[in-house]
Parts: C-alpha cells; structure tokens; sequence
C-alpha cells in the first residue's frame, strides 16, 4: 500500500507540474487549428471565381445554394478563427469553425470518405477533436475571454454574498 500512495503522490506532483502548461497549449492549441481554417478562407476569398466553381462543382453543401454556401463558408473560416487567435468568445468560435469543419466533411463527402483519402478525414477529425476541446475547457488564461470573466467577477463579487446571506448559506 505504501508503495501505491508513493506513486500516486508521484503522478498528483506530475498533474500540478503540467497543469502550469494548460494555457499555453490552449493557446498554441487555438492558434494552430485557427491558423488551418484562417489559411483556407483567405485562399477561397483571394481566388472567389475557383471558389464559387468549386462550390458549384464539387462541394455539395445540403440546403445552401453554391454562391450563399461559398460566402458563408468563407466567411466562417474567417470570422471564427479570428475570435480563436484573439482569444475572445473563443468558445463560440471553438463551435463555429467546429461546423464549418463538420459542413465541409460532409459537403466534400465524395472525396474525404473515399478509399486513399483517409489522411484527409483524419485531419478534420483532428480539427475537430481540437477545437470541441477548446469549446469545452475553454481558452485559458493567455486570451481576452479570462480578462473579460475575471472583469465580470470583481463586478459581482459584492452581490454575492448578499444574496448568500439573504437565503441563510453562510
């Protein structure tokens, strides 16, 4: 039994001794993964004419017509990268580019599930692994989202242990 608190003591100095990484690789996390959709739209903005053809031709967005999907999807791996790189309403833009991501496997269905093409899907489900992280632990503290909670929490602090002691908890 010794010999197992030892290790767990062992593994507890590990987890503190990482946990001063979290919000750098939250950061270098929103920025590769932002960087990877921020490079695609500004390719599709700067060549708009091979991008409306190729929603036309290739991408086969369901319910969207080929120019509103090309704008949109433009558009998305544009704006929500920026919130990523930004680090404001990260969460929001960890979920947006999410189903930009999700609209373009299954808008690019044909080639991305084919046989040979499984590097391709591997790197959007990838993508997509890394940014449900972001929307779910959020973007740490190296972003304008931790300024702007903390902010948000000295407001409130002086209403909540009034409300606390008006229902009897402290």
């Amino acid at each position: 039994m010794s010999s197992l608190l030892k290790l767990a003591g062992a593994h507890a100095a590990l987890g503190r001794l990482l946990d001063n990484f979290r919000s750098l690789v939250l950061f270098a996390t929103r920025f590769y993964v932002g960087w990877q959709f921020w490079k695609s739209g500004w390719l599709k903005v700067s060549s708009w004419s091979t991008t409306l053809d190729l929603f036309r031709t290739e991408y086969h967005v369901p319910l969207l017509p080929p120019q509103l999907a090309a704008v949109t999807g433009a558009g998305g791996e544009l704006f929500f990268p920026a919130l990523l790189f930004i680090g404001l309403f990260s969460r929001i833009g960890a979920l947006g580019a999410f189903f930009v991501n999700a609209m373009a496997v299954i808008s690019y269905r044909q080639v991305l599930l084919a046989e040979g093409s499984e590097a391709a899907l591997g790197q959007h489900i990838l993508w997509g692994f890394m940014l449900l992280m972001l929307a779910v632990f959020g973007p740490g503290k190296i972003a304008l989202d931790s300024w702007l909670e903390s902010r948000l929490a000295a407001r409130c602090r002086p209403f909540a242990p009034a409300v606390a002691t008006a229902v009897g908890v402290l």
